[in-house]
């Protein structure tokens, strides 16, 4: 590494680096851009591994690199204060995966510009936003995730969301401030505390149970999100001269839905690739992580009962399949938690059993439940209960995901471990949420 500081500090003319956490196709379009020589995070993968120089289409042996320090803690901040003392001049900075900030170039990626020798002001320096390609327009005309067809007749300036889903995306997306009124309850979610307090104090519109209309209208709001269940109440709202979008991210493509979605009606698209961007980049490196090792059988528990289990309809399945496991309720018909037998679960005999994240028991009463006594799982104490501590990731919320990653380090110690979970959870939540977790539970 030092070596190659010195020689783009002795660099007679102007260079670019590329900072990079995933050694991965991105390289490819960096060349385009003319980078001159590409830094790893120290949490990045060997370039030279075989996938890395699939997946870059061989430009790995096109282009000179480096590693940027051996430890988590030499990156970003360490990391880039010593670029910046070599005389680099950051020029964006985006993320990818877990693990840490990547700078990269081109298209909202991060370029440095070395040049102790250089005048370039950071204006002649710095890449053109992709934000200026993906700018949206008004009127808009979307479809929302009822079939709906929504025009939005101006940039919205206040929102109101009625969903806690919704108003997690929207803080993810960078709208927290727009916010005029939040759904019911909103001063007991742990995740607004932490990366938007003022929401807490916001005025409630009320559930999908008991959704507040005239409340909701006196805010005025350019534009309000609700989620489908309220599907009956849109037209009275649009009586009272509300634009509304209604969401159902009831899967991971309706999520990624969603995100396009409130993405185009707040003007936020770029931000809105970026989010999942990183979703997928990390939910891939998980999947590659497990590759062909052999899937457990999970029993997912519910919030009320260990008696409650989600079948494939519901999103928990999809979250045991990106985790390299087999759902033990396959056969469920059940579009929500269905109501099972000890008889059932003992039928079943799952390796695991892993407890929803707001389940109102804990890990221990299952493991002294005498009914489930003769259970695989129970005997081998493989009772788990999923993340809980910043906010429900068996939910389809822009950080579910974690969930999957979580779960995986459950199911396969040996190939994702407790740290890879901990350097995504780290890594996601401070580039959209603005916070580091202090609890991973």
């Amino acid at each position: 590494m030092k070596q190659t500081a010195a020689t783009f500090r002795q660099a007679k003319g102007q260079r670019k680096l590329a900072m990079l956490t995933a050694y991965d196709a991105t390289i490819a379009r960096l060349m385009d851009d003319h980078v001159d020589a590409v830094l790893v995070t120290p949490t990045c993968c060997d370039p030279l591994s075989r996938r890395a120089v699939r997946v870059s289409m061989g430009t790995v042996f096109q282009v000179p690199w480096a590693r940027l320090g051996e430890k988590n803690t030499e990156w970003p901040a360490a990391g880039m204060d010593r670029l910046h003392k070599l005389g680099f001049k950051t020029a964006a900075m985006a993320l990818t995966a877990c693990g840490s900030t990547a700078a990269v170039s081109s298209e909202a990626a991060a370029s440095a510009t070395a040049a102790p020798e250089v005048t370039a002001s950071p204006e002649e320096a710095a890449v053109e936003p992709a934000a200026a390609e993906t700018a949206v327009t008004y009127p808009l005309t979307v479809t929302d995730q009822l079939g709906r067809e929504v025009t939005i007749e101006t940039e919205p300036k206040t929102l109101a969301s009625g969903y806690y889903i919704s108003t997690s995306l929207l803080i993810a997306l960078g709208v927290q401030d727009e916010l005029v009124g939040v759904e019911a309850k909103a001063d007991k979610r742990t995740i607004y505390s932490l990366s938007a307090p003022e929401l807490q104090s916001l005025p409630s519109i009320g559930t999908a149970k008991e959704f507040d209309l005239e409340g909701c209208a006196a805010l005025t709001p350019d534009l309000v999100i609700v989620p489908a269940k309220l599907k009956g109440s849109i037209p009275q709202m649009e009586e009272l001269g509300l634009t509304v979008l209604a969401v159902k991210p009831e899967d991971q493509d309706k999520l990624y839905g969603a995100i396009d979605l409130l993405a185009q009606a707040t003007n936020t698209v770029a931000r809105g690739e970026e989010l999942k961007s990183a979703i997928e980049d990390n939910l891939l490196s998980l999947r590659e992580a497990i590759g062909d090792a052999e899937a457990p059988t999970v029993y997912m528990a519910g919030n009320s009962s260990v008696l409650q289990t989600a079948g494939p309809a519901m999103y928990q399945n999809y979250m045991i399949e990106n985790a390299g496991g087999l759902n033990a309720a396959a056969s469920v018909e059940d579009t929500y938690w269905a109501e099972v037998s000890y008889e059932q679960v003992l039928d079943w005999d799952p390796d695991y059993i892993i407890l929803a994240s707001d389940a109102d028991y804990d890990v221990d009463s299952v493991l002294n439940d005498a009914a489930l006594a003769d259970c695989t799982a129970v005997k081998e104490g493989h009772v788990y209960q999923l993340p809980h501590a910043i906010e429900a990731v068996d939910s389809p919320v822009p950080g579910s995901f974690l969930g999957s990653v979580y779960l995986g380090s459950v199911l396969h110690p040996e190939q994702v471990s407790e740290q890879f979970y901990h350097d995504c959870a780290d890594a996601f939540y401070t580039a959209y949420y603005g916070f580091t977790p202090a609890s991973y539970e």
